[in-house]
This record gives C-alpha cells, sequence and structure tokens, in this order.
C-alpha cells in the first residue's frame, strides 16, 4: 500500500475517533440534584426567588421548600431529614457546638400592623405590651376609636413568636385571647379581614403591598417607639424589633451546599434579598 494512502487512511481513523469522543462528551449532562430547605416562613418568599435565580444558573439544581417554623427547621436539618434550614433564631444554649454552621444572610424587622381604617399611627412598648397581655381592652386606650382589640399571635415554635415575647413581652404571656396563626401570610389575612386586629409580622410581608412605601395597602405599619422598620432603621440596628436571618446547613456538607449559599451572600443574591429585606452586604 502507497504510504500517503496508508496515512491518509490513519488520519481519517483519527478523526473518527476524535468525533465520537467528542460526542460522548456532548451527551454528558451534570447529575440532577435537589436541595430541600425548612424552616422559618418569613425566609420564604426571598427564598423563592433566590432558589429560582440559582437553578436558572445551574439547571441540574433542583429546591424543595418546606414550611414548619425556625426550630422545627433546625431540628430536621440536625437529624438528616433536610438540607438547609431557614431560621431567624439565635443559638440556644443546647445547640451542639461544630455541628452545624449559621449563616447570616439578611436582616429583618418584625413589624406592628394594623387594618388600614385603624387611626393608630404609633405605640410604646409599654402600649404594645400592655395590649398583648391583656391589660389594655379597647383601642381608645391608645389613642384609637372605641373597639375591642383583638389580638394575632404566633404559633409555638416560631422565633418571630419569641422574639416578640422576649424583646416585647419581657416576663409576661400573651393573654389567652390571641389569635393564633401559623404563618405571617395567614396574620396579614386576618387582619386585612379584621379591622379591630393587630399583628406583627415579617416586614417581608409589608414590603410587598406597599405598607412601608406610602402606598395604598391592604394592612398600615404600626411605629414602635416612634421609628418603623424601614431600610435605613434596620441597617443601623436602631429599630427595636430588629433581627439578622440566617440559612444553616451541616458543617461535613460544604462542598454540596455552600454554592448556593455563596450565590446569596454574593451581589446577584444580596439584590434579590434587598427586596424583601435587609442586606447583609
Amino acid at each position: 500500500m502507497p504510504q500517503s494512502l496508508l496515512f491518509t487512511r490513519i488520519s481519517i481513523a483519527l478523526l473518527l475517533l476524535l468525533a465520537a469522543g467528542c460526542a460522548q462528551a456532548a451527551v454528558v449532562t451534570p447529575t440532577p440534584v435537589t436541595i430541600t430547605i425548612a424552616g422559618s416562613t418569613e425566609i420564604r418568599p426571598v427564598l423563592v426567588e433566590l432558589t429560582a435565580a440559582y437553578s436558572e444558573r445551574h439547571p441540574n439544581v433542583l429546591f424543595s421548600l418546606r414550611g414548619g417554623g425556625s426550630i422545627l427547621g433546625e431540628i430536621w436539618l440536625g437529624n438528616r431529614q433536610v438540607d438547609l434550614a431557614a431560621s431567624t433564631a439565635f443559638p440556644g444554649p443546647e445547640a451542639a457546638p461544630g455541628t452545624l454552621m449559621r449563616i447570616p444572610i439578611a436582616l429583618d424587622g418584625v413589624a406592628v400592623i394594623v387594618h388600614p381604617d385603624n387611626p393608630v399611627a404609633g405605640l410604646t412598648l409599654v402600649q404594645l405590651r400592655d395590649l398583648y397581655s391583656g391589660r389594655l381592652l379597647d383601642w381608645q386606650a391608645v389613642g384609637g376609636e372605641a373597639g375591642e382589640v383583638v389580638l394575632v399571635s404566633r404559633e409555638d415554635g416560631s422565633a418571630t413568636r419569641m422574639l416578640f415575647e422576649e424583646r416585647v413581652m419581657d416576663e409576661e404571656g400573651v393573654a389567652l385571647t390571641a389569635v393564633v396563626m401559623p404563618t405571617s401570610e395567614d396574620v396579614v389575612e386576618y387582619v386585612v379581614e379584621h379591622p379591630n386586629a393587630i399583628g406583627y409580622v415579617s416586614r417581608a410581608y409589608v414590603m410587598a403591598n406597599g405598607a412601608l412605601s406610602g402606598e395604598t395597602s391592604p394592612v398600615r405599619v404600626v411605629a414602635l417607639e416612634a421609628r418603623l422598620p424601614t431600610q435605613p432603621e434596620i441597617a443601623v440596628q436602631s429599630y427595636y424589633l430588629t433581627r439578622p436571618l440566617f440559612l444553616l446547613r451541616r458543617t461535613s456538607d460544604a462542598a454540596r451546599l455552600q454554592p448556593f449559599i455563596d450565590f446569596v451572600l454574593s451581589p446577584a443574591g444580596q439584590e434579590i434579598v434587598a427586596r424583601y429585606h435587609v442586606r447583609i452586604r
């Protein structure tokens, strides 16, 4: 066989092998991954946007979002029932050191809300405590119109309730007449439907309906000690019910989960955070 023909055949064979290798590489796709996040319902609105944005950049990563409250979310994380916990709770003394990593991702403010027809624009901390303890039963006692005060609180296990009881109620309990709701969204809906109601929710649930921007809104935010949970007040933590928001992961899951947390803390992620809360970076 002529040497030139042999060289040609070898070249063609090599090209065919290279093409086959490229075709095989082209069909290799990343393994689908599902990340389950559970916990605080206050963080859910921003997590919906953050997870959607991350999946758009990484189509193989899907997310499953659950509620349950901050405390239950942390318990599920510790028991390996979920991958990440969303929490507004500070670590308690019983937390096992080194097993869970708590990463702050935003600052939030718990807003006190009333029906827009309620003329009460502001309350002192003492007045709010007296209302929720049941000592003050009528809106006239705090400058409103005559009408029985309807208290709306959160369920046991809610870190928002824990914060409210710690900073507002101090040693006192919330009156047993309070209506208990499982989520901030439910609190907002109840206040919308009951003109004499008062409740407390994450500012994320009043940002969306314009209650902090002066727009017409189905609820109105009441100033606490003459301060509202606005971005400037929360950024310097001068609003009394300011708190950090956390994502928690197990220390052993850094390689699998830290890329998503890094995205949340990136400029793109923090831009999304700022639509609901106050960015931490």
